[in-house]
């Protein structure tokens, strides 16, 4: 099989680099592990997109901000210079996207932003974008969409990447591409809590890194301080069951947070109270959670069913009463960091280019700003899939998959990721020690030990998932162990003060 251009990853970075690079005239394949929409984590972005209305220097100043002083200020140039014109292209005039406002856009404003500027569809933002993005590439491009695809491995030789290893039904084939696109997300299955859907295993990083591309800033792992924390959270069940998220523009409206005293807290913990920078929410949250015993979105300063249909509706299904607050606390919500890329996308290994959540552009610097993540994958993988247009595919010998030994043990898979994600709870959360990441790369050295002695022999999907959620642990791990500094979402303390998030 030959392509131009190969996207991994059916996310809006994904659409956007496969759009991208229709439109430059390449020939263009996009597999995708998704089977629907929902199996992306964009679809389940809530609060919106943001712009620069027309200011770009503000936005600028207020995305520089919130990274804690670790941002690349060329590449956030870059992000608000063109956002404007990247979602009235894509979002608004291709894709018809319907933002709210009856007169114009109803801007809604978010934590660390000095003004409104970001463009949403109640609190269902994501849900209204993919499915008609993954709708327009299947019906009015010729982006060939392979779904229920996944990459297991890359293809290189000498430095340069021919594209990847693809598996469907248990049949790999290799996929030889002019050039690859990784858009695959983030790293959410690592982790018990988290708001990603079940699918976010960190399949881009761990391939690229394995092949031996540059990753960077893979300690900043940003925890969102608002998940709905009354029911099941685990990270197998993923975004669509246990835990979901309440978005910031809740708290942009006026919802205000309380502990199980009901006590309003935040202005104790920053000038900006609830409409402080995210990580210094989730600490927040977190320490009223310890310290009380609960903590609760408190949304009777508005008419939270009028404005958040979507939500409550959601609330009520699990027996909130709103009346008493929604209780929440902490999740894995986004990686700043990831495969380490130029403004084009463009990482170190020759026509390999990542776009989105896996893609380390240095926008985010320690800590991400609200409503930047599908701005980020839509800018940014419009310049990717261009630039990744344009090379003609070759054939070189692919890596060799055996599959000699019998299927896999019952719940290995299972059991392998509770261990994983118990390693991650207790010593890779909101708070870090080092006496604490010391023996988490310890027990993930030896889970990767054993995952690799089934790899060698066996060609399962859900092996190699656990195979790059190992991998990218760890690389977080050793990121986090290498820099003692506390930044933004990368907080170290005393291993007295650390306890399990």
């Amino acid at each position: 099989m030959r392509t131009d251009t190969l996207i991994i990853g059916s996310g809006i970075a994904g659409c956007a680099a496969a759009l991208a690079a229709d439109r430059a005239g390449a020939d263009v394949t996009l597999a995708t592990k998704a089977t629907q929409p929902e199996d992306a984590a964009s679809y389940w972005a809530q609060g919106g997109i943001a712009i620069s209305r027309g200011d770009p220097e503000r936005f600028r100043d207020d995305i520089l901000a919130a990274g804690a002083g670790a941002c690349d200020p060329a590449a956030v140039d870059t992000l608000v210079t063109e956002a404007d014109d990247a979602v009235r292209d894509v979002l608004v005039e291709t894709l018809d996207v319907p933002f709210d406002g009856e007169d114009g856009f109803d801007y809604g404003r978010e934590a660390a932003h000095d003004e409104p500027r970001i463009l949403h569809v109640d609190a269902e933002t994501g849900a209204a974008i993919l499915p008609r993005f993954t709708a327009y590439l299947a019906e009015e491009t010729t982006v060939d969409v392979r779904e229920d695809t996944a990459a297991l491995d890359l293809i290189t030789h000498e430095g340069r990447v021919h594209g990847a290893l693809l598996e469907r039904d248990g049949d790999v084939t290799p996929c030889f591409a002019g050039a690859t696109v990784l858009a695959t997300g983030g790293i959410g299955a690592a982790y018990e809590h988290t708001t990603n859907p079940a699918g976010a295993t960190g399949d881009g990083i761990a391939m690229a890194a394995l092949a031996g591309a540059d990753v960077a800033d893979m300690e900043y792992v940003q925890f969102h301080p608002t998940a709905y924390a009354g029911g099941d959270e685990t990270a197998t069940e993923g975004a669509e069951h246990g835990t979901f998220l309440l978005s910031e523009a809740l708290r942009g409206e006026g919802a205000l947070l309380r502990n199980a005293e009901g006590e309003r807290f935040m202005p104790e913990y920053h000038s900006d109270a609830e409409l402080a920078p995210r990580d210094v929410v989730a600490r927040a949250v977190r320490a009223e959670r310890e310290r009380t015993g609960d903590v609760r979105l408190d949304v009777s300063p508005f008419d939270f069913e009028a404005e958040f249909p979507g939500l409550a509706e959601r609330c009520r299904e699990r027996g909130v009463d709103l009346d008493a607050g929604i209780p929440v606390g902490p999740a894995e919500h986004f990686l700043c960091g990831g495969i380490d890329v130029d403004r084009d996308g463009r990482a170190s290994l020759d026509r390999l280019f990542a776009a989105g959540e896996c893609a380390r552009t240095g926008v985010h610097g320690a800590n991400r700003l609200a409503s930047t993540s599908l701005l980020e994958g839509l800018v940014f993988g419009r310049r990717a899939g261009r630039a990744a247009a344009g090379y003609d595919p070759e054939a070189v010998e692919p890596p060799e998959l055996r599959d000699s030994d019998p299927d896999l043990p019952a719940q290995f898979a299972a059991e392998k990721f509770r261990r994983l994600r118990r390693t991650m709870r207790d010593h890779v959360g909101i708070k870090r020690d080092p006496e604490g990441l010391s023996r988490a790369a310890a027990r993930l050295r030896r889970l990767k030990g054993e995952v690799d002695s089934y790899v060698r022999t066996r060609t399962a999907r859900e092996l190699y998932e656990l195979r790059n959620a190992t991998v990218t642990s760890l690389l977080v791990v050793r990121a986090a162990t290498e820099n003692g500094e506390s930044r933004g979402c990368h907080h170290i303390v005393d291993a007295s003060e650390a306890s399990a998030d």
